[in-house]
């Protein structure tokens, strides 16, 4: 059973004049552990996708589930990691960590040692009682993955995490993300304007059409030099920039004619 699927889906938006549509017959099937990466142009619906498998949008047609089960609303198996940290300036981290399964209702001592565990497993241990303006960028992001993973979702929606983060600082920082993720064995669905980003990060990349958006290809990542890649390694691998033409030419066509 896949662990995401969207069957059919299409998203309108509604005024008293217009109807716009957004997406229309969207069909994907995510495995667990599996991790995508969705590419497209500006404005082609990406975000709203998460947001539909999330469940703060519904869909006007067609359905979205979880292990089988329709979507009908926030679920506790989904965890979302935004652009902005979002870490609260004064909480210190160990609180900051805390916000989520506070929402969840969640026993609170066994959600305080589980955010130990983790700043400690993933180098911030020594951090846990400095505030949020003590912290380097990068590493405000890795407190805000720490703080999704805390609250023991299945699922993780990541909306453009590293894009407010210089280049260098993006780089490490995925192979950080990318090696937590996996060790984690957590589903991931990663929305990215960064095409370098989502081919070293994934194992597949779906590429979306102009609106009203579907998915128009997917490509499945694999190269020579084997499995268990870090996306710095595959950067360096030799199918990459074959693999970086083809799916550039692709979104080209897209952006070229939504113009």
């Amino acid at each position: 059973m896949a662990h995401i699927e969207l069957n059919d889906v299409g998203l309108s938006y509604f005024t008293p004049k217009q109807e716009t549509e957004a997406l229309r017959d969207v069909n994907l099937s995510i495995g667990r552990g599996e991790f995508i990466s969705i590419v497209g142009p500006s404005g082609c619906g990406k975000s709203t996708l998460l947001s539909l498998v999330s469940g703060m949008l519904a869909p006007t047609k067609g359905n979205v589930r979880i292990d089988g089960e329709a979507v009908s609303g926030p679920s506790r198996k989904v965890g979302y990691m935004l652009q902005h940290d979002h870490l609260f300036e004064w909480r210190n981290v160990l609180n900051n960590l805390l916000v989520g399964a506070e929402i969840r209702r969640m026993d609170r001592e066994r959600a305080k040692r589980k955010a130990l565990e983790l700043l400690e497993r993933y180098g911030l241990g020594g951090f846990a009682s400095h505030g949020p303006g003590q912290l380097s960028g990068g590493m405000r992001q890795r407190v805000a993955l720490i703080r999704t993973l805390v609250a023991e979702p299945d699922i993780l929606l990541l909306d453009e995490p590293f894009s407010a983060l210089d280049y260098q600082t993006r780089l490490k920082l995925s192979d950080e993300v990318y090696r937590i993720i996996k060790e984690q064995g957590k589903t991931a669905v990663l929305v990215t304007h960064d095409l370098s980003e989502a081919i070293s990060m994934a194992d597949r990349v779906m590429v979306m059409s102009k609106r009203p958006s579907t998915i128009s290809a997917v490509h499945e990542i694999r190269f020579e030099e084997g499995e268990g890649l870090s996306p710095w390694q595959k950067r360096q691998a030799s199918g990459y920039n074959g693999m970086f033409n083809a799916i550039w030419k692709e979104l080209e066509e897209h952006v070229v004619s939504a113009v």
